[in-house]
């Protein structure tokens, strides 16, 4: 790690209790022993905590996961001697009893911790010019001397440790682009090459290794570093590299000079590449090709306009693989980037991907959060057109239904070209937009000869021309039938291909779809012969795949379909996967470990041809004998509780004191994927969001009334802090039909507060609080007092954004006594937060600061960080406004801290700026732009619209007569 460069400070103070490493007690003699772990634990979570009270309830539960008995007066035996080994070793420290629990008495310079986190803010000081920037980091670094908490084991020692390499990650990289900015990229790359091997993930240590060693002339070492992270994120995560990490690869790749700290991310920076990987060994379709190469000639003769190409044709005839070929060929012809959706316009299921969500998927792709996406269509399409204007890009909109399927994508300025890829001619499209058509037939002859002969070689192909022509003929030069008999072939090396050529002949009729004098009529022979020589266990999973109503399926979720362990799912997937039945897309892309513990690599995800899915539920249907006709209804009951409950499970990690469902035992034959964490519950709903939508959506479709409101109940919360609020009602108002058809108040109470919460994100206060009535109407003849409790906090919320201050009060007041009344101490928290909040808008800020003291106290017992935290940033605010400057930067402070150890940027960020604004209130007008600025880094990493607010902070801080308004 570096240690300097440009010279390391002399500490000012002697760090004497160190825990990033060993928890250790230093002194000028040599290191003082502080005995067994779990004292060292206690020491640990006082000295995190330093010159704050910290409860021993707090105490007992940062030191056990479980408390045993008699855990109270074990950690006053553990302080005792604490106190014992300070005093003994002559420093100037000691732990005070305080009501309630105990302090700390220490120089916050005299705890490594504390004293890196000074350090680290003090070098974001604009005052500071980057070499004295690059010595305040080097010694905040030089203070990390292994593992933070080493040897310490528990839940909350996990997650301080977590954060505090977060810290040491951010301070490197801060240390890292003040060196780029010098000059110095060579001495950067060895630490950032290090600190990128523990944190392989961490993209933007990478998109700083790439830009030092771009800096000193090594440009394929930083492409290869781009190339291995985009694979271990598809393979792990399941993701594409982010926007910063894509802006630092086309920087090189342009030759654009080396920068140093990258500039923070806007929708216009953001350079997507979503194309899909290139087929490999294309073959043939030389005239298209010619075709579309002249459709972009006109582009530059058409300055006005913005060019359309439409590839239409039967299904198989290979018009992705043509669109997704001639896109990677001239792709370095829209420096701008390239974007993709397939929106599977002619799926078996009917579950074509709206416009909408196609515009949403685009916006997201240009750097747009999903929280400031616009709410209807109409908004969406003017600020995509907007975003597209001036550059040029690329756009392939695939397997598009019909012409109004795709307008909404069709940018409105010139630079840009349009391929749409349909079964369907686009007449429309033609005529209206004037799109250039591409027709494309079955393959020639010498082009089908040309694919079999480059997938089983010249040799082969030419040594038996009768059999390659009776192939030829059998497929109908399909070229998707031509590539599963070529896997079938290939896999095969030593059968003759006649031998083949005759199965074909005797596989038997061809897809209904393809009847009534269709030139791909075989092709159902060629999907027959195909399942034919599967193995029991593989054709057995390929008719149940299409129960899926989802766009793919994992590994763990089709092990649940089939109701075989997941080792078992693995080998069958593989054979299917060989036979070209079934596309393994996003290889690996686990969200975690399974129950034992282990990686779950090669996890996969899995997807059909919409052709190969009607032939699935052929198969099922024509398999079926009387005593199994309700095998598919058991293997989708067996995949809805593979979702349940797993989905159960990953919500309580993203909101630990939500009200709890009692888990049921799973069915038989379903293993519930293994959630450890917070991060791998994120990861798997990412992964798994659209399969649960569609689950939602047809067991609606079936009358499985059932089912739709509890994998709804798994979505609620990451649907809402990842602001998927469209998404969030559509699903919810099909689960609240069910519950209708169902006769189901409980359920339907619920879907109207969850509609109703999303329409208030939404800004729609008039919507939101008709389906909040009506939810509270159901809840009082339930008598259920806790979902009316809910309901009266949505309602505060409500009323606060509409800035009637005291109706909010009222509600806050009325969720309390609810709350009380049921003994719901989480929501008793939240309420009292809020009473306190409310009361301080209205001006009485001592009724709010015993309301929000009492909140701390609860949320403390609670062990709620989050909560916590939120109350913290009330009392600074409070604290504020009441003139006790100190007594509110340490509450806003504390309120930093806390959000940024559970991972909350956004309300990180929000502090910040608060924190900012009562420094300068307080004289400290360098403290003020430090947290600003940092408020403002972290707002413009989100791409926050917020950002904008604070910038108009710096600005004033610039002008000695700017007026500044207090924090809200």
């Amino acid at each position: 790690m570096p240690t300097g460069g440009g010279g390391t400070r002399v500490a000012e103070a002697r760090v004497e209790l160190r825990v990033l490493g060993p928890v250790e007690l230093y002194t000028g003699a040599g290191v003082c022993p502080l005995g067994p772990p779990q004292r060292r634990l206690v020491v640990a979570a006082l000295a995190l905590d330093a010159g704050q009270v910290v409860t021993t309830e707090t105490l007992i539960d940062r030191v056990w996961d479980e408390a045993p008995e008699g855990a109270r007066r074990t950690v006053q035996v553990h302080l005792a001697e604490f106190r014992r080994t300070l005093k003994q070793a002559g420093v100037s420290a000691r732990v005070l009893r305080r009501s309630g629990g105990y302090v700390l008495d220490i120089d916050a310079d005299r705890v490594d911790v504390h004293r890196a986190r000074r350090l680290v803010a003090e070098a974001r000081d604009s005052a500071h010019g980057d070499r004295e920037r690059v010595d305040l980091l080097a010694e905040a670094l030089a203070l990390w001397h292994a593992e933070p908490l080493t040897g310490l084991s528990g839940e909350w020692a996990a997650r301080i440790r977590q954060t505090l390499r977060q810290l040491r990650v951010e301070a490197v990289l801060a240390w890292s682009h003040a060196h780029l900015r010098l000059g110095n990229a060579t001495v950067v790359i060895e630490p950032l090459t290090a600190l990128s091997g523990e944190h392989p993930l961490v993209e933007s240590l990478t998109a700083a290794l790439m830009r030092a060693l771009y800096a000193v002339g090594r440009t394929s070492e930083a492409l290869d570093r781009y190339a291995d992270v985009r694979a271990r994120l598809a393979e792990d995560l399941g993701t594409d590299p982010g926007p910063e990490l894509r802006r630092a690869h086309q920087a090189i790749l342009r030759g654009e000079p080396a920068a140093g700290a990258p500039r923070p991310a806007t929708a216009r920076s953001v350079v997507p590449a979503q194309l899909p990987m290139d087929v490999d060994g294309f073959t043939g379709r030389a005239d298209e090709l010619t075709r579309l190469d002249a459709v972009l000639a006109r582009r530059d003769s058409r300055p006005t306009a913005v060019v359309v190409a439409v590839l239409s044709g039967t299904a198989g005839v290979g018009k992705t693989a043509l669109a997704i070929h001639w896109a990677h060929r001239v792709r370095g012809q829209f420096p701008d980037g390239q974007l993709y959706v397939n929106l599977r316009g002619f799926d078996p299921g009917g579950s074509a991907m709206p416009s909408d969500e196609a515009l949403r998927g685009f916006l997201g792709a240009l750097g747009v959060p999903a929280d400031q996406i616009p709410v209807g269509i109409e908004a969406q399409v003017g600020l995509y057109r907007s975003l597209m204007d001036g550059r040029r890009m690329l756009v392939v909109a695939d397997n598009a239904r019909d012409a109004q399927h795709v307008r909404p994508l069709l940018p409105g300025s010139p630079g840009c070209l349009v391929v749409v890829t349909s079964r369907s001619q686009l007449a429309g499209l033609v005529t209206a937009e004037g799109a250039h058509p591409v027709t494309l037939d079955l393959l020639s002859t010498d082009e089908a000869r040309g694919l079999l002969a480059h997938r089983l070689g010249a040799d082969r192909v030419a040594a038996e021309p009768g059999a390659v022509d009776r192939i030829l003929t059998a497929c109908a030069r399909l070229p998707l039938a031509l590539a599963v008999v070529a896997a079938r072939a290939a896999t095969y090396p030593d059968l003759p291909l006649s031998a083949l050529a005759a199965e074909l002949s005797g596989a038997g009729p061809g897809l209904d779809a393809f009847a009534s004098g269709d030139a791909a009529t075989d092709v159902r022979a060629v999907f027959s012969w195909s399942y034919r020589s599967l193995s029991a266990g593989a054709a057995r999973l390929f008719r149940l795949l299409g129960q899926n109503p989802g766009p793919d399926i994992a590994a763990p979720a089709a092990a649940s379909l089939a109701g075989v362990p997941p080792a078992r799912v693995r080998p069958l997937l593989a054979e299917l996967t060989g036979a070209h039945l079934l596309t393994e897309h996003a290889p690996g892309g686990g969200s975690g470990a399974d129950r034992s513990g282990a990686d779950r690599s090669g996890r996969g995800r899995f997807a059909m041809h919409d052709l190969l899915r009607a032939y699935a539920a052929e198969q099922a249907n024509a398999h079926d004998e009387p005593h199994k006709a309700d095998e598919a209804d058991e293997a989708l009951e067996r995949l809805i509780d593979h979702y349940w409950q797993t989905g159960l499970a990953a919500s309580m990690y993203l909101d630990p004191l939500r009200d709890a469902i009692e888990p049921e035992q799973p069915r038989p034959g379903v293993t519930p994927e293994y959630i450890g964490d917070h991060a791998q519950a994120m990861a798997w709903f990412t992964a798994e969001r659209a399969v649960i939508v569609g689950l939602v959506h047809e067991t609606a479709a079936r009358g499985l009334d059932a089912y739709p409101p509890r994998l709804a109940w798994t979505l609620e919360t990451f649907f809402d802090r990842r602001g998927y609020w469209h998404e969030l009602i559509a699903m919810e108002e099909a689960a609240l039909a069910a519950a209708q058809r169902r006769a189901d108040p409980a359920a339907r109470a619920h879907a109207e507060r969850c509609i109703g919460r999303a329409h208030m994100r939404l800004g729609r206060h008039h919507e939101a609080r008709g389906h909040f009535g009506r939810a509270l109407a159901l809840y009082a003849r339930l008598n259920n007092d806790t979902g009316q409790a809910h309901v009266s906090l949505e309602l505060t919320r409500v009323a606060e954004l509409e800035g009637d201050y005291r109706a909010a009060l009222s509600h806050s007041h009325r969720a309390l006594e609810l709350y009380h009344g049921v003994g719901h101490r989480a929501g008793q928290a939240r309420a009292l937060n809020n009473i306190g909040w409310h009361s301080a808008q209205l001006g009485d800020y001592e009724s709010g600061l015993s309301h929000c003291q009492q909140a701390l106290h609860l949320h403390l017992d609670l062990g709620n960080r989050h909560g916590e935290a939120n109350t913290c940033d009330s009392l600074g605010y409070i604290y504020h406004q009441l003139g006790r400057y100190d007594q509110a930067i340490a509450r806003y402070r504390r309120a930093v801290d806390l959000f940024r150890e559970v991972g909350d940027r956004y309300y990180e960020a929000d502090a910040l700026a608060h924190l900012g604004d009562t420094y300068l209130a307080a004289g400290h007008a360098d403290a003020a732009r430090g947290a600003w600025e940092g408020s403002m880094e972290l707002l413009d990493q989100l791409g926050h619209a917020d950002a904008d607010r604070v910038r108009v902070r710096l600005r004033q801080a610039d002008d000695p007569s700017a007026a500044f308004a207090s924090p809200s």
